[in-house]
């Protein structure tokens, strides 16, 4: 039997496809529609007093300065560990590049409690910064390193032949080539800065996250807390609308045919020991500390801090939300990707792109919307809405892996499977989907440790009794209770390291490496 025409293939996506891609876009709109329905409903007078106000321009303030600071600080750093072990002859750096990823695996929260307990007195504006760096820098770190193993060096040599210095030749070729890497980068460190709640809390420096919590549980003022999650909210825009404008049309590559020249690693000679330095205070400085304190806290508990009935219910409960939201995120994320690969056009970038910019806003912007729409229903804090809130903040996360898993598979196999009398269904299922299965996998574990991990949402939103790792943690650290605290952040970390290590891989598959 003759294979089936490509002319033959549908034009438009299945119906059912369509419906479920339409519904999810919808469900993406409410955060958004939140806040533009709380901005009518309030009035001009109202905002101007709410937003106009002192107190929100102290808000703006420590978020402005914080991303300033952080962020060039965590390029700053990202760039040059990448650098180091990239492109030196720094010893150990099959070791070192993925450990320098591993502190991805420490939660800002948990990273927070561990400076505090070295340093009580640490807090504010400065504080954020340290601690935010060292949780954040290795957003930056993966796709610079990622980067910089896919650039030919025949551009370096030839600018090192025509007299260019090593420093020259940095800065004047191969950073504009990473200019994509660190925007990305730079992109995810904002995002999360608006976003952090916990962090930022412990250390006592307000941001809009913390103020808006704070409205939340204090007096539930819902005006108030809406009108500062409404500013919070068009600054993420702008943040987004920013790094659009910087990434342009630009694209770096090869022309010509063959395989790309590998760069000669630089000889670090009596630089050795400085550079090994440098590596090891990073890695001290973001894993080691945490590590070291809770390891500190666990000897002063004792056994007693691994006999609470509520470290298993806990974990279990984790287990649940992250395995759950995991599945129903990932799988809800195949009919995007179907229509995004297999039917590009308007309306397939207009589904992604809505999904997107919807996870780009803060949980706790999120998680407000859906008590404003489920408040009156009985639906309120159970778990049908936690998992609502997990699907619109993680979905990009299960949709990019899923999306580059599908664009691998050739369509021509599906069309071999119809020709052959199997239903559209039988090839998706029994081709499509087998092929995929690694890259949804892939996508999986992302949600799954961000659900882990994920503590303002779930705060607000889980039914009452509901104990998580972080919640539980939150609630412990709280008190003052660090050694009752210490189980639950070794549990999170010891979950998150493996998905830091498959974000590595990523990192190196995506450099062909």
């Amino acid at each position: 039997m003759l294979r089936q025409p490509r002319g033959s293939r549908p034009r438009r996506p299945p119906a059912l496809v369509v419906v479920v891609v339409a519904l999810l876009t919808a469900a993406a709109f409410v955060p958004l529609g939140f806040v533009v329905y709380s901005s009518y409903q309030a009035g001009w007078d109202n905002i101007r007093a709410l937003v106009f106000r002192a107190r929100v321009g102290e808000l703006l303030t420590n978020t402005g300065l914080l991303v300033l600071v952080t962020v060039p600080l965590c390029v700053a750093l990202g760039v040059a560990v990448a650098w180091l072990v990239e492109r030196t002859t720094v010893f150990g750096s099959r070791l070192w590049a993925p450990a320098l990823a591993a502190p991805l695996a420490v939660p800002a929260f948990v990273n927070s409690y561990a400076w505090v307990t070295v340093f009580p007195s640490l807090h504010g504006l400065w504080a954020g910064v340290l601690i935010t760096t060292l949780s954040y820098f290795p957003l930056v770190y993966l796709p610079v390193l990622a980067a910089l193993r896919r650039l030919d060096a025949q551009v370096e040599e030839s600018a090192t032949a025509l007299g260019c210095g090593r420093l020259t030749v940095f800065f004047r070729v191969v950073l504009p080539q990473l200019r994509l890497a660190i925007l990305g980068g730079g992109l995810l460190v904002t995002l999360h800065l608006l976003s952090e709640y916990g962090a930022f809390s412990m250390i006592r420096f307000d941001t809009f996250t913390t103020a808006i919590f704070g409205q939340f549980k204090s007096t539930f003022n819902g005006m108030a807390g809406n009108m500062l999650a409404g500013v919070l909210v068009l600054c993420c825009l702008l943040v987004l609308l920013i790094e659009g404008g910087a990434r342009g049309k630009s694209r770096y590559a090869r022309i010509g045919s063959g395989t790309a020249q590998t760069a000669t690693p630089l000889r670090l000679g009596t630089l050795q020991l400085p550079a090994q330095a440098v590596l090891a205070v990073v890695l001290g400085a973001a894993l080691g500390v945490p590590l070291v304190v809770i390891g500190r806290w666990l000897a002063s508990g004792g056994a007693a801090v691994w006999q609470s009935s509520t470290l298993v219910e806990a974990l279990g409960q984790t287990l649940m939300y992250g395995a759950v939201g995991a599945v129903v995120t990932t799988v809800l994320a195949f009919p995007i990707a179907w229509i995004a690969v297999r039917y590009p056009g308007r309306f397939s970038k207009f589904v992604e792109g809505s999904n997107y910019v919807t996870s780009a806003l803060p949980g706790i912007v999120v998680a407000l919307a859906l008590i404003t729409v489920f408040i009156q229903t009985d639906w309120y804090q159970t778990v049908f809405v936690v998992f609502a809130a997990y699907l619109l903040m993680f979905i990009p996360r299960a949709l990019v892996s899923v999306r580059a898993g599908l664009a691998q598979v050739p369509v021509d196999l599906e069309e071999a499977a119809q020709a052959l009398g199997k239903s559209p269904a039988w090839a998706f299922l029994k081709v499509t989907l087998r092929l995929t299965a690694p890259a949804a996998a892939s996508g999986m574990a992302l949600v799954f440790i961000a659900i882990v991990t994920e503590l303002t949402a779930t705060l607000m939103l889980s039914p009452t009794g509901t104990s998580t790792l972080a919640t539980q943690f939150w609630s412990l650290s709280g008190e003052l209770d660090y050694a009752g605290a210490a189980p639950f952040a070794l549990i999170m970390v010891a979950v998150s390291l493996p998905v830091t290590y498959i974000l590595f891989r990523q990192s190196q598959k995506a450099a062909g490496v």
